[in-house]
């Protein structure tokens, strides 16, 4: 057997247990890191050619690995920018530089330029939500920007849609004279409501609702603008020679069920042009006819007069919301999610990121909850993968294993030492 090369073997095999020892300094080091994925070393056989009467030793190759593909649990927080996915993918983010990485730690915050930035610095990416609607490319980071929060300030969003459901008495008396054909002292109503919805700049506009029974199982619907209504009367007329509603629509409803009569047909929404606003599309097809008083049952109506972002919350979907100080909830951002075909192939960088690499594949985004991505859970937090039980058990081994190739290697220097002093 060739002493030097037992001695290259034992060398060999205490620089492995060496690296391996390195992956467990580094986990149980992370162990409280959210988002760390654990590294791992494995070891694979160098074997060389012997002769049938020597053996000629070889070594032990080494390959670093992780497990990027790993679910941790979860911590759960009292941030709403604090997200977590739960399966498969990779939030976007970008350095000071635009470029973009991978990472599963989200652990962001707002800063005092308004971007929401993670623990090691990364800004989170989206897709600004234009119209509500926000667009993703499926194979690249095209028209990804911070989510930035900052310039949203001060902004007014016009009223486009809504829900307004009333119960009307199926026992209320046929009317003969309605708000929808007269618009003057003389007109008579069933039961009157108002509802509220936000211009272009901001400005709230009330409108009066009058619903009046002209007929069995039939109502009329008359909507103004309360601003124009007489301020003598408080009611009719409206405008200054008597203007016709806004928005006029009948209802007819299905005296079996109290519902709408779909079949007569009638309408399921009413359409408001807004005075200096856009068309305000509302969703009436729940309101009923039974016997109960007049009732307002579920009214909600978009768009929300000028104020400063008080906070940020980030849902399910991916969507993040600008929450002002009047209560309204916009929806400014989308965050999409990224992955590759081999995740555990993508090369670690510093922060907890992650780069595509040729080993990994190209990438593929993806809005969460669609396509196989996972959903994203806010106010909570990925932890790490390392199992610290488990670290200090290989760490053992490794030690073990280190002190056994040194007494290898030992030996071979006492046979070498042995060798030289024969020549004395």
């Amino acid at each position: 057997m060739s002493i030097s090369g037992m001695m290259r073997t034992s060398a060999s095999g205490m620089a492995a247990q060496s690296s391996r020892l390195g992956t467990v300094s580094d986990n149980i080091a992370n162990a409280s890191t959210h988002g760390y994925k654990r590294a791992f070393t494995e070891f694979s056989t160098v074997v060389l050619e012997s002769g049938k009467g020597a053996y000629v030793p070889g070594s032990v190759d080494t390959t670093v690995r992780y497990g990027i593909s790993q679910q941790g649990g979860f911590d759960y927080t009292t941030s709403p920018t604090d997200i977590a996915i739960d399966g498969n993918g990779f939030i976007l983010v970008s350095d000071n530089s635009g470029a973009a990485f991978l990472t599963r730690a989200g652990s962001f915050v707002k800063v005092e330029n308004g971007d929401l930035v993670n623990a090691a610095g990364y800004k989170l990416l989206g897709y600004p939500m234009n119209g509500g609607t926000a667009a993703v490319s499926a194979n690249g980071t095209t028209g990804l920007v911070p989510v930035n929060i900052s310039a949203l300030a001060l902004q007014a969003t016009p009223s486009t849609q809504g829900t307004f459901n009333v119960n009307v008495p199926v026992d209320a008396e046929v009317e003969a004279s309605t708000p929808g054909t007269v618009n003057d002292t003389t007109a008579v109503y069933s039961a009157k409501t108002s509802l509220t919805a936000v211009d272009n700049v901001g400005r709230e506009v009330t409108f009066d609702v009058y619903y009046t029974k002209t007929g069995a199982n039939t109502w009329e619907v008359a909507i103004f603008d309360q601003s124009q209504r007489d301020p003598t009367t408080k009611s009719f007329p409206y405008g200054t020679a008597g203007d016709p509603p806004l928005a006029l629509e009948t209802l007819s409803f299905d005296p079996a069920t109290g519902k709408l009569d779909l079949a007569l047909p009638s309408p399921t929404s009413i359409t408001i042009p807004v005075p200096n606003g856009q068309n305000l599309v509302l969703d009436v097809s729940k309101t009923s006819e039974l016997n109960d008083d007049f009732l307002p049952s579920d009214t909600t109506i978009n768009g929300n007069k000028p104020s400063s972002v008080e906070n940020v919350e980030i849902n399910g979907d991916g969507t993040v919301y600008a929450v002002y100080g009047n209560g309204a909830r916009v929806g400014v951002f989308r965050v999409p999610l990224a992955t590759v075909p081999a995740p555990d192939n993508l090369t670690p960088g510093p922060g907890n990121v992650y780069s595509v690499s040729a080993n990994s594949g190209n990438l593929q985004l993806g809005f969460p909850g669609t396509g196989g991505f996972g959903d994203i859970k806010a106010s909570q937090l990925e932890k790490s993968t390392v199992d610290t039980a488990s670290e200090l058990t290989t760490m053992i081994e490794s030690q073990f294993a280190f002190t056994a190739n040194s007494k290898v290697f030992q030996t071979g220097g006492e046979l070498m030492e042995v060798l030289v002093n024969l020549k004395r």
